[in-house]
């Protein structure tokens, strides 16, 4: 292997097998120093396997891999100290304070950061008094970040840091997860949620029967699946009879990347026009010239096209495309 000091993860040709199966069936990955990289994979795909073997956790049966610039299978306690863990669904037992749970975390380590700095990261500084049973799933979460901060670590592993949470809990994680980023701290990120990946990682890495098939951004994915984007309208402002041959050619399409799609269902396009508050919708790549013929129908037309809006490709319709699985909870 390199042993480039800018990774804070570098694996190379990673198998994992049980048996006559293969759960991972070589791994190529690389995580950046700082980088907070989200890391996809539905259930069985290989996801969970490839992140405790990064942890330390699992053996591999084969492939180089590298964590801080040390193998995990012959980690040493220090090493350990230089990694956190935020596990899914935190849970804190017994009746402490937030407070008291970090001060007795901070006995494991010999260079614990101080109790009050690692609540005032995570925004529990104020809660520092509560027990633990009286804190909000948010509240819990933040905790369970707090305690993977208290070494001060260089690298956080966060497993579904979300699951069950309200959509209030879950901004109020996004938001510690989001701090971690000042820090300098390296994050490898696990989840099922879209928008979760979206909005937190650099860098989405998806991974697939084994096999990583996708590596980037979220816009950089979907550019690799060439997903459309769906264009769509009010067909009170613009019928296809105002359209030119080729608009009405796409909305015709049998192809299921260029639906047409009415508010209250899937009727023909020339049903649609005569439902109040019905949409046109079409599919395309090329944004800036459909839009322009669209414009252009409807100048024709003497009408404004107000409604006109574009959905560019969902991280989940890129996700499907890439492999055609539903994302959910990792067994392996």
């Amino acid at each position: 292997m390199s042993g480039d000091t800018r990774l804070a993860i570098e694996v190379t040709g990673l198998h994992k097998r049980y048996g006559d199966v293969e759960a991972v069936a070589g791994v190529d990955l690389s995580v950046a120093i700082g980088e907070v990289v989200a890391f996809l994979g539905s259930n069985g795909a290989g996801k969970t396997t490839t992140v405790e073997i990064l942890e330390g956790l699992r053996t591999r049966t084969s492939g180089d891999v590298q964590v801080l610039g040390v193998d995990p299978a012959e980690a040493t306690a220090d090493w350990r100290e230089r990694i956190g863990v935020v596990l899914q669904g935190a849970k804190h037992e017994g009746d402490f304070t937030a407070a008291e749970i970090v001060t007795m975390w901070s006995a494991y380590y010999r260079s614990p950061r101080p109790t009050a700095e690692v609540l005032e990261l995570v925004g529990l500084a104020d809660a520092a008094g509560t027990r633990t049973r009286r804190l909000s799933g948010g509240q819990q979460q933040r905790l369970a970040v707090a305690l993977s901060l208290v070494g001060d670590p260089e690298l956080v592993f966060l497993d579904e840091p979300t699951t069950g949470f309200d959509p209030a809990a879950r901004r109020e994680a996004w938001q510690t997860i989001d701090g971690l980023r000042s820090l300098g701290v390296t994050v490898l990120l696990t989840t099922h949620y879209m928008d979760e990946a979206d909005h937190l990682a650099d860098r989405i890495v998806v991974i697939s029967r084994g096999r990583i098939v996708a590596d980037g951004s979220a816009d950089e994915l979907a550019e690799q699946v060439a997903m459309p984007s769906q264009i769509s309208w009010d067909a009170a402002e613009l019928s296809p009879g105002a359209l030119g041959d080729r608009l009405r050619d796409l909305l015709r399409s049998e192809d299921e990347s260029v639906p047409v799609r009415a508010a209250a269902g899937t009727a023909p396009a020339e049903q649609q026009t005569e439902r109040h508050g019905a949409r046109l919708a079409l599919a395309t790549r090329d944004v800036g010239e459909v839009v322009r013929e669209l414009l252009a129908a409807a100048n024709a037309a003497g009408v404004r096209l107000d409604s006109l809006a574009v959905q560019p490709p969902t991280l989940e319709d890129t996700y499907l495309a890439l492999t055609g699985d539903a994302l959910s909870g990792d067994e392996s």
